[in-house]
């Protein structure tokens, strides 16, 4: 079949666009995985019944931690507008042994922080034969990610359950914590008030962000995650930068009467 020289022009301009339908095609598959596998997992879950709070403290065997000053009880954006706010300071000699040995027994209560931590905010938690302390099993309602969590003990599922500090140890360094003492970093770093059980790839996820730059994925949590940790920095005098105080203050907007968190047995 012969054609002419406007139906051969007419069928590559057919031919042409085709063509540019499937690489656009091609580009919007790859940008959807990209964005699913970054904050997008997270984002398409959005979970509606996620936690709204965490624990502090827990009643009859868990002990608050005398920080450099108590945290009134008020509004949080009442408090945050207290907080200092400044650049960061250089973060090039943060070292963790800053803050002493991990996971002490800071509130004297005879079991170390993080099997504390656990057992408050694990359901059902469980120890090990011949043990009070240490925590062999439980079940998390997990607040950053609202996964609910089946936790026990190993080398690979314990990775599972991680315990994040609420104000990140490396953000507390470059924020005032180098004027602290070193007892009072170690309290800073075993304080239950900056201490929740969480989603281990979360917790990795987070880092060392402060809020200007990761929040939890849980939207519910927000509030809450916000308040703590303006309530850390004001317990142990650390300052917030500018684009973080805007990011707390826009979460903030959204539940104005969001209450500080103070260390008070639940």
């Amino acid at each position: 079949m012969t054609l002419t020289w406007p139906e051969f022009r007419q069928a590559r301009r057919r031919s042409r666009q085709a063509w540019a339908l499937l690489a656009a095609a091609a580009l919007t598959v790859v940008a959807v995985l990209g964005w699913f596998f970054t904050a997008g997992q997270f984002g398409a879950v959005d979970p509606t019944d996620g936690p709204s709070e965490a624990p502090v403290l827990a009643a009859g065997w868990m002990n608050a931690v005398a920080s450099v000053r108590l945290v009134p009880a008020g509004s949080a954006a009442a408090l945050l507008d207290t907080l200092t706010v400044k650049g960061r300071a250089a973060q090039d000699n943060y070292d963790r042994s800053a803050f002493g040995q991990a996971w002490l027994d800071v509130d004297r209560n005879g079991c170390d922080t993080r099997n504390d931590i656990l057992r408050r905010d694990l359901t059902g938690a469980g120890f090990t034969k011949e043990s009070g302390c240490r925590v062999a099993a439980g079940t998390l309602r997990e607040p950053y990610t609202g996964r609910q969590i089946t936790f026990s003990r190993g080398a690979d599922s314990s990775k599972a359950v991680q315990i994040d500090h609420v104000v990140a140890l490396g953000d507390a360094w470059q924020k005032g914590a180098q004027q602290l003492t070193a007892g009072q970093r170690e309290d800073l770093a075993n304080d239950p008030l900056n201490l929740i059980a969480v989603d281990g790839p979360a917790n990795q996820d987070k880092g060392a962000s402060d809020a200007a730059t990761w929040l939890p994925p849980n939207k519910a949590f927000r509030c809450h995650y916000v308040a703590r940790q303006i309530s850390v920095k004001a317990a142990y005098l650390l300052w917030v930068t500018p684009a973080e105080k805007d990011a707390m203050k826009r979460v903030l907007s959204s539940c104005p009467g969001q209450q500080t968190i103070v260390a008070a047995a639940q």
